[in-house]
């Protein structure tokens, strides 16, 4: 394989502190750079703060932040949201996953569902834009070959 997964993810929000605040709080996000300028002649209205905060060694969200563009209102359901449906974080390990879950719920941002899918375990949260997205760990309860269906819940997780 010639990569090494993602570089970042762009999306766009009416308030980028607000979404840098939520990431560095849940998952020890940092902010990398600020950026405010329009593309080259363009008006000054058109111009866009871009945040830039890391979300992991080799990724980021890349947040273009602009007050007046409805589209960071814009939730549809699962497989309604164009090319791109949602996005995932993957977490150090267990125990880095049961803290982001820990931190999530208390933010009221997922429910305490695990899905087990197998060679993976999801939490799925909504971010303050509304924004679906999950956080996924190499279960360490797998079985090689089994793979489960969505909504399967994981028995390590089940009260």
């Amino acid at each position: 394989m010639l990569t090494a997964g993602f570089n970042h993810v762009a999306a766009i929000t009416k308030d980028a502190d607000r979404l840098l605040e939520f990431y560095g709080e849940v998952f020890g996000a940092t902010k990398a750079a600020v950026l405010t300028e329009g593309p080259p002649g363009a008006p000054v209205d058109l111009a866009v703060r871009l945040m830039i905060i890391d979300v992991g060694p080799y990724s980021e969200l890349n947040v273009f932040e602009m007050p007046d563009n409805p589209e960071a209102e814009r939730q549809t359901p699962m497989f309604g949201r164009g090319r791109l449906d949602h996005l995932a974080l993957q977490a150090e390990d267990i125990t880095a996953f049961e803290e982001i879950r820990r931190r999530l719920i208390a933010r009221g941002a997922a429910d305490e569902f695990v899905t087990d899918f197998g060679k993976v375990l999801s939490v799925f949260f909504r971010d303050p834009d509304g924004l679906e997205c999950e956080v996924c760990v190499s279960n360490p309860d797998w079985v090689p070959g089994t793979f489960n269906p969505p909504g399967t819940p994981s028995a390590r997780y089940v009260s």
